[in-house]
């Protein structure tokens, strides 16, 4: 500081200088500092997953979770195809390595694979050495199988804190919720889901779309459920399509918007 007060005695040109260049500096600092925040997951002191996206497309994705059971799968791939419908599946490993060939059968259909962890555990209880081992294992497993290197990652539970969502980004992966709740899971009957998914007050543009392959009556309702989607004008498409893959931030929501 005193060699400062010198400098701004001595010679006022060297003053400007001086203060032009502490100017550029606290600038550029600012700059740095925002792009760095907005390109993350952040919020406040809170480590947000991708409920829904932010676009002016009218797009939603629809997803299904793979953890328990498969007789519906083929049926639910056929419906899928009919209405020319990419959709996502999240598996744990326990699914994969009981139906490999429908995972196999799922990627060749061009759905997205997605990482539902290893052994579907609560994982905002486990360390982060347990909670990278829940997802690269299952990570390997479908690499192993298809040869995709899945991104998505969806906690069991929709289950997370800090901890995970920094690991899962760490492991290279986009953490997804959904803002859509079919409650298939609740097994209420067909006609339940198609009310429950075309009425939700948060379908719009970006919405993700929660399904599960082994649930009751997902399959009788899947074909009501594309229908009245396409209808409303909605574009139906996976999730690595939908989701912002490069610079974002999210909101107090789980909504994730364009840098």
């Amino acid at each position: 500081m005193k060699i400062i007060n010198d400098i701004l005695r001595k010679d006022s040109a060297k003053t400007f200088l001086l203060l032009f260049c502490f100017a550029i500096i606290s600038v550029g600092v600012h700059f740095y500092k925002q792009d760095i925040i907005t390109t993350s997951s952040t919020v406040g002191k809170k480590e947000l997953p991708i409920y829904c996206v932010d676009t002016d497309k009218k797009q939603v994705a629809l997803s299904f979770d793979a953890a328990w059971g498969d007789e519906d799968t083929i049926q639910i791939l056929d419906i899928l195809d009919k209405y020319k419908v990419k959709a996502t599946f999240f598996m744990t490993g326990g699914w994969v390595e009981a139906y490999p060939d429908k995972v196999k059968e799922i990627a060749a259909r061009g759905h997205d694979l997605g990482n539902h962890s290893e052994n579907h555990k609560q994982m905002s209880k486990l360390s982060v050495a347990d909670q990278t081992s829940e997802i690269m294992k299952v990570h390997e497993k479908v690499k192993t199988l298809t040869g995709v290197e899945m991104t998505l990652f969806r906690p069991p539970f929709g289950d997370y804190n800090n901890s995970l969502v920094t690991t899962t980004m760490t492991c290279k992966y986009y953490p997804i919720q959904w803002s859509v709740d079919s409650l298939d899971w609740k097994n209420y009957g067909a006609s339940s889901i198609v009310k429950t998914v075309l009425n939700h007050k948060a379908l719009c543009n970006g919405a993700i779309i929660l399904m599960h392959n082994g649930a009751k009556y997902t399959k009788d309702a899947l074909e009501q459920v594309l229908v009245g989607l396409q209808e409303q004008g909605y574009e139906i498409v996976p999730i690595s399509q939908l989701i912002i893959t490069e610079k974002y931030h999210m909101d107090t929501a789980g909504k994730q918007i364009a840098d």
